[in-house]
């Protein structure tokens, strides 16, 4: 419950949906999931209300499938693998992938090879640091996972594989955890953070150990990255909350005008430059 009122980008996502919710006269109920599926199905079984707006949690498949047995209308904040273009299929999100890839590509065009992948929810229980994954399809987390890919896509592109990649875990998604999952490797050139909060994390790591300048990327371009002059990719949250809410309260009759894909904007600023000789 307490990360709907302390991480940046939810609460502006929380507030689209409240603005939304406020025009249809409607009130909000969080319902926040218990650890274990069990207890998060008697959550959303014995959750008064009239829909549901499901925000960032794993896997959604299972989850969605209970909350319609309920027979209460749905809207995701990201697109299941096997959802159709029905109306019971709704959803706002972004290109994941297609996002991180651009962040990556911008890090692989400045002459960075030795980089750091950072993100949460990349294994269950991970300890802060490095993780060795066979594969990205390894990861936990479907937004870290596609995240992760794109990054990875832009680095495949220029030559350096998966495997040459550093991986590396945060406990969760705070500005503490990401300072100490890179505080916990050898310093690469540049980190790719998952979100804002764990790159100004990084910053704050590479600030307290002195040595050479490291290149970092966030994403999602919360208030505080252009105070840090972080390069990240900018996506609208509370355009994301509001069109999720007006999904929900108000849906379109066409099936397809209920799948959303908002647009993204990379953000270059101070923190990325010329990677360093060695």
């Amino acid at each position: 419950m307490s990360y709907a009122f302390t991480d940046p980008f939810a609460v502006r996502f929380l507030a689209g949906v409240a603005q939304a919710a406020e025009r249809h006269g409607t009130n909000l109920l969080l319902v926040p999931l218990p650890p274990g599926e069990a207890d998060a199905r008697r959550a959303v079984e014995n959750a008064a209300v009239d829909g549901f707006c499901v925000y960032c949690v794993g896997d959604e498949g299972w989850l969605v499938d209970v909350l319609r047995e309920r027979g209460l209308p749905v809207v995701t904040t990201a697109p299941r693998d096997d959802a159709g273009p029905g109306p019971d299929e709704r959803y706002v999100g972004i290109d994941e992938r297609a996002a991180a890839r651009a962040a990556a590509a911008h890090v692989a065009g400045l002459g960075h090879r030795r980089v750091a992948l950072l993100g949460d929810a990349v294994r269950p229980d991970a300890a802060p640091g490095e993780v060795h994954l066979a594969d990205v399809a390894d990861v936990a987390h479907p937004t870290t996972r596609a995240r992760l890919a794109g990054f990875a896509d832009a680095f495949a592109e220029v030559g350096v594989a998966w495997s040459e990649l550093t991986v590396l875990a945060a406990t969760d998604n705070s500005r503490s955890a990401g300072a100490a999952a890179v505080a916990a490797t050898e310093p690469p050139t540049a980190v790719l953070a998952c979100a804002d909060v764990l790159a100004l994390g990084v910053l704050d790591a590479i600030a307290d150990a002195g040595g050479p300048p490291i290149s970092v990327t966030g994403f999602d371009d919360i208030a505080e990255a252009a105070t840090a002059g972080l390069t990240t990719v900018r996506q609208p949250a509370e355009e994301k909350g509001r069109t999720a809410a007006q999904l929900l309260l108000d849906p379109p009759a066409d099936p397809a005008a209920g799948h959303v894909l908002l647009p993204t904007t990379l953000v270059v600023r101070s923190s990325t430059g010329p990677a360093r000789r060695s």
